[in-house]
């Protein structure tokens, strides 16, 4: 009788890594980083503490991971949507011919559906936001990270797609400004999700009340691609 393979063990490194980052990228956004000692992120990650100067160097080279934990997540959230965001594009800047309009809608769809379902639904989603807020609040090198690696070029490629739904260009102020509201409006279940919670009566912001609140995301952007649509001569 054949035995069944087993399931590769994980590294006990690795996973002792991936635990500190993870902690402190809880404790960095929750208390800041002034606010959160070595040994409560070893604690928190149930490892030796004289494992982040292993790993990490330092306190501050832990931060650096946990900044470059966001993008590699965030990556690879945006690239199911919308391709890569550090990728070539294929279309340039100015060019609203490069693709057809309705798969360019559809692809903004998409890419809010599946913002919507990670940032409003997903856990960790919490703990990124926080940090980041507090990056935002007080930036340091890792908010140049995280800004490299997904604000910027998610952004950019964003308003390549809004281009070739609207034919507006993409690095004109007005798109740029329209993505963040689109962005905008999602980051806010987050941050807002008390006040949310209270105001619709839920005891939760999970699947069920994710899809709601895309269902809404989504009526938004149809009614302002449709707005920019009745504008073009």
């Amino acid at each position: 009788m054949s035995k069944t393979p087993n399931a590769p063990r994980r590294d006990p490194a690795e996973m002792t890594r991936t635990a500190l980052v993870r902690a402190a990228l809880k404790l960095f956004g929750r208390q800041g980083y002034d606010g959160t000692s070595t040994r409560e992120i070893a604690a928190e990650a149930k490892a030796n503490i004289g494992s982040i100067a292993y790993h990490f160097g330092s306190k501050e080279g832990l931060r650096t991971a946990a900044a470059d934990y966001i993008v590699e997540t965030i990556q690879a959230i945006a690239g199911q949507a919308i391709g890569n965001p550090q990728a070539p594009s294929d279309s340039k800047a100015g060019d609203s011919k490069g693709g057809d309009p309705e798969a360019a809608r559809a692809q903004l769809l998409a890419a809010l559906e599946r913002m919507v379902a990670f940032v409003v639904a997903r856990p960790e989603a919490g703990e990124i936001v926080q940090f980041v807020l507090r990056e935002l609040s007080h930036p340091t090198a890792a908010l140049d990270r995280i800004y490299d690696g997904v604000f910027e070029p998610t952004h950019r490629r964003l308003c390549l797609i809004w281009e070739q739904a609207t034919g507006e260009a993409a690095e004109s102020e007005t798109t740029r400004l329209t993505v963040f509201t689109l962005i905008g409006q999602v980051i806010y279940f987050r941050i807002g999700r008390e006040a949310v919670m209270r105001r619709m009566g839920w005891r939760e912001i999970g699947d069920a009340e994710a899809a709601k609140v895309a269902a809404v995301v989504a009526d938004n952007l149809e009614a302002i691609l449709a707005a920019r649509k009745d504008r073009r001569p």
